[in-house]
């Protein structure tokens, strides 16, 4: 698949402001399954600098600074990218990864993969969410993952919530309901909870293009041994294919937000407003 994805951001302050350093996570990921054809950045007003690097998770990122305090701050990205992933299941696990508990990570990959196996505090909730699942797989990785994804999607309503951090999974869960990052971080809470590595996804996803409103997405990621790693969303009940786009993903959600950045102003108040555009080319 083809996509043109053109994504704006727009900050007003209601006085001008100082900007501090902003980090912005728009440039989609270009591996195995994407294809990053053409990038474009545009920013107002124009900064003083900046540096495109690659963080801690391996994410393509940029960084802005500013000398001139403004009443607005619109950044306006432009991507072209080609997905290529048909069949989301073309892999072969490790004999040793097949079922449930994983316990025979080699060394040195269950060193890599810490940052996505720990968590300070399992859920009660989502602990028992996670077992249930468990017993009804048969122990069976895939079979889990399967289940889970079902579980979530058929019991939890996808709602809209624009702005905030991801709420507690346990929350989540006994609501049932939450935003696509709500949903997916039940989903990566219940496969560290047996053992399984994950990690949040922030990205696009084709969905209903005739929409008129369209939205950032986010998912999750899982590593399986054998297959590396792999896409579930939750939202939508699917292994993530050649429908989603992703830009970046973290052990920590926050680390995966579009924008992040402030700025300094006594009682200065800000407002955001973005709009978001997927065109599939062919």
């Amino acid at each position: 698949m083809d996509y043109q994805i053109t994504h704006t951001t727009t900050y007003t302050y209601t006085e001008p402001v100082n900007l501090t350093p902003h980090i912005v996570r728009l440039r989609p990921r270009c591996d195995a399954f994407q294809t990053l054809q053409s990038f474009a950045i545009d920013i107002f007003p124009e900064p003083a600098g900046e540096s495109h690097l690659v963080d801690l998770g391996g994410n393509d990122i940029i960084k802005l600074w500013f000398k001139h305090p403004t009443e607005q701050l619109n950044i306006k990205v432009s991507s072209h990218v080609q997905t290529h992933c048909t069949n989301p299941f073309n892999y072969l696990l490790e004999s040793w990864a097949l079922e449930l508990p994983i316990t025979h990570y080699p060394q040195s990959m269950f060193a890599h993969l810490q940052p996505y196996l720990q968590s300070n505090f399992v859920d009660p909730i989502i602990a028992q969410l996670a077992q249930e699942i468990w017993n009804s797989s048969s122990a069976s990785v895939t079979g889990f993952l399967h289940t889970l994804n079902q579980r979530i999607y058929q019991t939890c309503q996808h709602i809209i919530r624009e702005t905030g951090a991801p709420l507690p999974p346990g929350i989540t869960w006994t609501q049932q309901f939450g935003s696509c990052r709500d949903l997916a971080v039940v989903f990566i809470a219940a496969c560290q909870a047996v053992g399984i590595a994950a990690r949040f996804v922030s990205g696009y996803c084709e969905g209903d293009l005739s929409y008129q409103e369209q939205h950032l997405h986010a998912w999750a990621e899982v590593y399986l041994p054998g297959a590396g790693w792999r896409g579930y969303d939750p939202t939508q009940g699917l292994a993530v294919s050649d429908r989603h786009i992703a830009l970046v993903a973290s052990a920590i959600p926050r680390d995966a937000a579009p924008i992040t950045g402030s700025f300094q102003g006594v009682g200065a108040k800000s407002q955001m407003n973005y709009s978001v555009s997927i065109e599939k080319i062919n």
